[in-house]
């Protein structure tokens, strides 16, 4: 009698060790930024509208995925000209490409608290592996910190003379802090896009 008890309770056990903890990014305190060189000079932005869902267990990493939708019309490097070419036909083409994608099956241990997730960046119609290494924090309530490079030429980020890579260089560096939390967000949407000034060239 004792064996049937505990054979049933290890079937009951098999489907919560297969599953990964699902977690949502808390939009009041979790960033998603990134930064670049034009003519020479550092940058800094970030996306003010974002939602990731993580489904994380650093012991069962053939089970996690990672979700992130990023509504490219929230670009913000606290400069109005920048921003409004970030989001013309040049740059992110908020118009007709409001949202980009990352998702991630694969992950890695690095040791440590340390992970690394071999996505997919979806930017213009275009899909292109992405590596993002994290640390991981545990807890009641865990938290990510993670970075990437995305070769934004990949993307068809930057037309024209802005695809010279010696105007704005072709790495942007990502990063992401996020603290999750198991209650679900509200559905983002993407904005009305405003019309965009072009970029001038230092002293023109």
């Amino acid at each position: 009698m004792n064996l049937r008890l505990i054979a049933f309770a290890l079937v009951l056990s098999i489907p919560f060790a297969a599953q990964a903890g699902t977690w949502h990014a808390d939009a009041k305190s979790s960033t998603l930024g990134f930064s670049g060189i034009y003519q020479g000079d550092a940058f800094d932005g970030r996306f003010k509208t974002f939602d990731a869902t993580i489904a994380f267990d650093p012991a069962q990493l053939s089970t996690s995925r990672f979700d992130v939708k990023i509504i490219l019309a929230s670009a913000d490097t606290a400069n109005s000209e920048r921003d409004d070419s970030l989001h013309g036909s040049d740059f992110f083409d908020t118009a007709h490409t409001p949202i980009a994608t990352y998702s991630a099956t694969k992950f890695r241990g690095l040791g440590g608290n340390r992970y690394a997730a071999d996505g997919t960046l979806t930017l213009h119609g275009i899909s292109k592996p992405v590596t993002m290494t994290f640390a991981w924090a545990t807890g009641a309530t865990p938290a990510l910190v993670g970075d990437a490079v995305v070769n934004r030429l990949d993307f068809k980020v930057g037309g024209g003379q802005w695809a010279d890579t010696s105007m704005i260089g072709n790495a942007i560096k990502v990063h992401a802090a996020l603290k999750l939390t198991a209650a679900a967000p509200a559905a983002i949407k993407p904005g009305v896009p405003r019309e965009p000034k072009p970029m001038a060239r230092k002293g023109s």
